[in-house]
């Protein structure tokens, strides 16, 4: 059987993607959301989720690209000298690998993160992690350790199968699969060991700010059965604090409030990660 997920990143932003992502809901197919808890727009993120409880809302932990939850005179391994995480991932991803000094305030500020997202009275849905970041080991077994102990059975494994976003778009980039799907093979292993449970692919990695509608009502037809995740990055329009260059947030906003793409998900089971990955209570209905 066929399961959707239609995820959108970086609740809490700003005050353009928590606008988009509550109409993306209201009047699209937006399922679930990923909501960064540092941001200038957390407090009305949290309002959207409230107000909108037919939205599976997840933590999406940030610790490059963002505001930290700690100060960060607590996380100097982790921020830069003007209070915002580093953005020098990979060196930063070094350092977490050789430093226990690293690696403890990772593990702080992965709590602390958890921490504020459970102190808003939420449920949370699930864990991912802002540009995947979550793709490092340490980074993973962080997350994997603090969501499982406050509850959380979800969590996004972002490989996505180059063929079928090739059968769409052949000239789509090509993201590294030939790594990713034996690392996030791994990683789903070493997630089952903290009760954790990750959808069965993840399309919108190679359109990563560019998923149109005409993407999405192509891809959707040519979807296997299990749990796909379709995550997207609604905005009312680009050029707020923290938006990503060249991205078009306002034309994946267009998609999921498309109605070619209601008519085309019309049918499929969808949800947040918690309704299509988790089994059902017994004598809840389907």
């Amino acid at each position: 059987m066929k399961r959707l997920i239609l995820t959108a990143d970086d609740l809490g932003l700003a005050p353009e993607t928590n606008a988009a992502i509550e109409r993306a809901h209201r009047e699209g197919v937006l399922t679930a959301a990923s909501l960064m808890v540092g941001e200038a727009g957390f407090e009305e993120g949290v309002r959207v989720a409230r107000a909108n409880p037919g939205l599976a809302v997840g933590l999406h932990l940030t610790l490059t690209d963002g505001v930290p939850v700690l100060p960060a005179a607590q996380i100097p391994a982790l921020t830069q000298k003007n209070g915002r995480f580093r953005d020098d991932m990979a060196a930063l991803g070094l350092l977490l690998a050789l430093s226990p000094a690293a690696k403890a305030e990772l593990a702080a500020e992965v709590a602390a993160q958890v921490e504020r997202f459970t102190a808003t009275g939420l449920t949370c849905d699930h864990v991912n992690a802002h540009k995947h970041y979550h793709l490092h080991p340490l980074i993973a077994a962080a997350l994997m350790q603090a969501a499982a102990g406050a509850g959380v059975r979800c969590i996004r494994l972002p490989w996505e199968p180059g063929a079928l976003v090739r059968a769409v778009d052949p000239a789509s980039p090509r993201p590294a699969e030939w790594a990713l799907k034996p690392w996030c093979g791994t990683l789903r292993r070493r997630a089952l060991n903290w009760n954790l449970v990750a959808p069965d692919r993840v399309v919108g990695l190679a359109w990563s700010g560019h998923f149109t509608a005409a993407r999405l009502t192509a891809v959707l037809p040519r979807l296997p059965g299990g749990v796909t995740e379709l995550y997207f990055h609604p905005a009312l329009a680009g050029g707020f604090p923290g938006c990503a260059a060249g991205y078009d947030y306002a034309g994946e906003l267009a998609a999921l409030c498309d109605p070619a793409v209601a008519e085309a998900v019309a049918g499929i089971e969808r949800g947040g990660y918690a309704a299509m990955l988790l089994p059902k209570p017994a004598g809840a209905l389907s």
